[in-house]
C-alpha cells in the first residue's frame, strides 16, 4: 500500500504547479500587476454573487500576485544579503553600534534601489492578516466551491486537497472530500497546487529507502536537504518585507517591535514548511531527513558520511536513545573506519540551521516576556503560528471524510545494523 502510494504520489507531481503554469517571475504581464488587496476582495465580491467564472480568474491571479510578491521579496533580499557588515571608518570600526547602523542604511539602500526596479512594490503593500490569508492557502476554498459550482469536479477536488495538506483537520473540506469519493476515484486529481520542490523528493527518497536502494535514496535525500534550506532561506527573506506601524513610540521601542513582528514570521517558517502526507505531519523534519541519510550511508559502507549526519539528528534531538547507540556504535568502531574526532561532528548546514533557528526562538522568547505590553495578547513562539480563517460557505450532505489518501506512509527507518557486525 505505501509503495502504491508513493508512486501515485509522484506520478501526479507534472501537474503539481498547474495553478501557476502561466506564472513567471521575470515576464509577468505588466496588465496583471495589480494591488494583492483589491484583487482579492474584488474576486471575493464576484464569488459572493455567484460569478463563479469571474471569481476564478481573479482569485487564481491573486495567488498569481501573492507568489510574484513573495518571490520578489526574497529577490531583493537574497541581492542585499552580501552588503558589507564591515567599515573602513575609523569611528564605526571602534563603535560596534555605529557599525550596526551603517548595515542597516546600506541595506536599507539596497533594498530600495532593487524594489525601484519591480512594478510589484509600486503599488499598496498588503497586510499582514492577508499575507497570513494566502499563507494559510484560504483562497483555495473558495476556488474549491466556486470549480464545484461550474461542475469541475477533478479541479475542485485539487483545490480541496491543497487546503487538507496546509489544514488536515479541516471540517468542511474534509466532508467535501468525502462527498467527492462517493462520485468518482480522486486520487488522480490530488494535486497539492502550493507543493515545495523537495517535498517529491522526499517522498521519492523514502520509497527507494524501502526498496534498499540505498544509495540512489542517499542520493535524492541530499537534494531534498539542500532544496529545504533553500526553502528556509526564502521563507526568513519574505520576512523582511513591509511592516506596519500603528502608534508613536520611542526610537528603540519602535524598533524592537518590528523585529519582534519578523521573528514571529521566521519561526513560523519551520512549521510552514514542514510537509504533510496522508493527513500525517513528518514530525521533526530536518532530524528525520539526517536518520534516514545515516542509515543509508550506513549501508553502503560509507561510515564517514554517516556519523555527521548521526550527529546532525542529534541537533534536534538529544535525548533519543537509538541514535546515542548508533554514535556509540560508529566511536567503538572508529579506527577500524578511520573516523577522527570531526567526524562526530554536525555537518555545517546542519548547525547553522539549528544555531539561526534556536536563536530566532530565544529572541523571540525574550521578546515576548519582557517587551510585550500589559494590553498585548502574549504569544509564545510555539503559539507564533496564526489559526486559519474560514469563510462561512457550508456545504450540505456531504459526509463524513474517513481515509487518507496515503495512510500509512511512514517507514521507521530500521535502529540496528542487520546482524550487528562491523562491515568489513
Amino acid at each position: 500500500m505505501l509503495l502504491r502510494s508513493l508512486c501515485l504520489a509522484l506520478l501526479i507531481l507534472a501537474e503539481a504547479r498547474a495553478q501557476y503554469e502561466k506564472y513567471s517571475f521575470r515576464s509577468f504581464p505588466q496588465e496583471d500587476i495589480l494591488p494583492l488587496h483589491s484583487t482579492y476582495n474584488f474576486a471575493l465580491e464576484r464569488y459572493a454573487e455567484e460569478k463563479w467564472t469571474e471569481s476564478l480568474r481573479y482569485l487564481e491571479l491573486s495567488l498569481r500576485l501573492h507568489r510574484l510578491l513573495r518571490d520578489s521579496e526574497a529577490f531583493c533580499s537574497g541581492n542585499c544579503s552580501s552588503v558589507r557588515r564591515d567599515d573602513d571608518d575609523a569611528a564605526a570600526a571602534h563603535d560596534g553600534s555605529l557599525r550596526v547602523v551603517r548595515h542597516i542604511l546600506l541595506r536599507a539602500a539596497c533594498l530600495k534601489k532593487c524594489k525601484a526596479d519591480l512594478p510589484v512594490f509600486n503599488l499598496s503593500y498588503p497586510g499582514r492578516d492577508l499575507l497570513e490569508t494566502f499563507e494559510n492557502r484560504v483562497p483555495y476554498r473558495y476556488i474549491q466551491y466556486a470549480q464545484y459550482q461550474l461542475n469541475n469536479l477533478e479541479k475542485a477536488v485539487s483545490a480541496a486537497h491543497t487546503v487538507l495538506k496546509k489544514n488536515p483537520t479541516d471540517a468542511y473540506l474534509m466532508k467535501n472530500m468525502k462527498y467527492y469519493q462517493t462520485l468518482f476515484e480522486v486520487e488522480e486529481y490530488l494535486i497539492d497546487h502550493e507543493e515545495q520542490p523537495y517535498e517529491s523528493i522526499f517522498l521519492k527518497s523514502v520509497k527507494l529507502y524501502n526498496n534498499q536502494d540505498f544509495s540512489n535514496s542517499a542520493r535524492d535525500m541530499e537534494q531534498t536537504i539542500t532544496q529545504y534550506f533553500d526553502a528556509h532561506r526564502l521563507c526568513l527573506a519574505g520576512c523582511e518585507g513591509s511592516y506596519e506601524i500603528f502608534e508613536f513610540k520611542d526610537f528603540y521601542p519602535t524598533l524592537a517591535d518590528l523585529f519582534t513582528d519578523a521573528l514571529k514570521c521566521k519561526v513560523k517558517c519551520e512549521e510552514n514548511l514542514t510537509p504533510s502526507v496522508g493527513g500525517f505531519v513528518v514530525e521533526k523534519f530536518v532530524a528525520t531527513m539526517y536518520h534516514y541519510l545515516q542509515f543509508s550511508y550506513y549501508k553502503l559502507n560509507d561510515v564517514k558520511s554517516a556519523a555527521p549526519c548521526a550527529a546532525s539528528y542529534m541537533l534536534f534531538d538529544r535525548e533519543d536513545q537509538v541514535m546515542q547507540q548508533n554514535i556509540a556504535y560508529y566511536r567503538f568502531y572508529r579506527e577500524q573506519w578511520g573516523l577522527e574526532e570531526i567526524d562526530f561532528e554536525p555537518r555545517p548546514e546542519a548547525l547553522k540551521y539549528f544555531n539561526e533557528t534556536t536563536k530566532q526562538k530565544e529572541m523571540l522568547e525574550f521578546s515576548v516576556n519582557y517587551l510585550q505590553t500589559e494590553d498585548e495578547d502574549v504569544v509564545s513562539p510555539e503559539e507564533a503560528s496564526s489559526s486559519v480563517q474560514h469563510p462561512d460557505t457550508e456545504f450540505e450532505g456531504m459526509g463524513d471524510y474517513e481515509e487518507s489518501f496515503l495512510a500509512e506512509w511512514w517507514q521507521e527507518p530500521k535502529t540496528k545494523w542487520d546482524a550487528g557486525e562491523v562491515a568489513d
